[in-house]
């Protein structure tokens, strides 16, 4: 069993070590063509204008993308879809956004919720799911909420001095540790169901000041004071404050009950934690 992840950033380096502990061969890409954290994955490097070498396909039995679409498109299927087809892998997965919703109030979405798209990366997004869909490719879409971990948490913010501590009232967000992402892709790939569409989030959608406040409780800080909406949106860049448009808790359902995946972290408590203190 073989599998080529086009795009090794923060999910799919965890995704890779857990396939190679589980047996699997796998190669990926990044920009450079290096992960030196990542020994025994053979490394090359992709973009746009740099398409794989012919033979680098060879062996693989399934396809991964995290490559986020550009201006022009998805860059993996205008680029290497023709090989990609040719290899006829038996499984494809595509790593998208639950952006792709749009905003809801603070209400549930769940896979059967028409996408709505608010921002132009999230409406990108939803091109390339489509584009991935009519492929002909046995694809399997996985629309991932705020993804954190070790080294990309509320706890590395707060450690890092950068923590805010913002209160737009009703807001709240879903997230989703990277572990659990690992161990979704892990259960598709045991239970392969082509066109199938999965929310990988956990139980637990949360206000962004809950989230900040809790991690300083386990460093044992003082948390910063909180911030009214209407005096931090002054503040904030373009691009945080694209964070705030979309407001939606999202269900899980699916993924739990076709995937059979028990989160591991079922929610911000349970993960940050982990973080603090490590469990292997």
């Amino acid at each position: 069993m073989k599998l080529f992840l086009f795009g090794l950033g923060f999910s799919g380096r965890v995704i890779a070590r857990r396939l190679l502990a589980a047996g699997w061969s796998v190669a990926g890409t990044s920009r450079s063509g290096e992960c030196p954290d990542l020994p025994g994955i053979a490394v090359l490097p992709f973009d746009r204008d740099h398409p794989l070498p012919d033979g680098a396909l060879d062996g693989v039995t399934a396809v991964l993308s995290s490559v986020p679409p550009d201006g022009a498109g998805d860059p993996v299927l205008d680029v290497m879809g023709a090989a990609i087809r040719a290899l006829a892998p038996g499984w494809v997965g595509y790593l998208s956004t639950t952006g792709v919703y749009g905003d809801h109030g603070g209400g549930w979405v769940d896979e059967s919720t028409p996408p709505a798209p608010t921002l132009d990366r999230s409406r990108r997004r939803l091109a390339a799911e489509r584009a991935w869909q009519a492929s002909g490719l046995p694809v399997h879409i996985f629309r991932l909420a705020g993804i954190y971990g070790p080294g990309r948490s509320a706890i590395d913010t707060v450690r890092a001095g950068e923590a805010r501590r913002i209160n737009k009232p009703g807001q709240v967000f879903s997230r989703i540790h990277v572990d659990d992402i690992a161990q979704a892709v892990l259960a598709s790939l045991a239970r392969p169901a082509p066109g199938a569409i999965y929310n990988l989030c956990d139980d637990d959608a949360a206000p962004p000041q809950e989230v900040i406040a809790h991690a300083c409780r386990l460093l044992g800080v003082e948390p910063p004071p909180e911030l009214p909406w209407d005096e931090a949106k002054t503040t904030l860049s373009p691009m945080a404050l694209s964070f705030y448009a979309d407001n939606k808790r999202v269900d899980n359902r699916r993924m739990k009950d076709e995937l059979g995946v028990a989160l591991k972290y079922p929610s911000y408590r349970e993960g940050l934690a982990g973080i603090v203190t490590p469990t292997g």
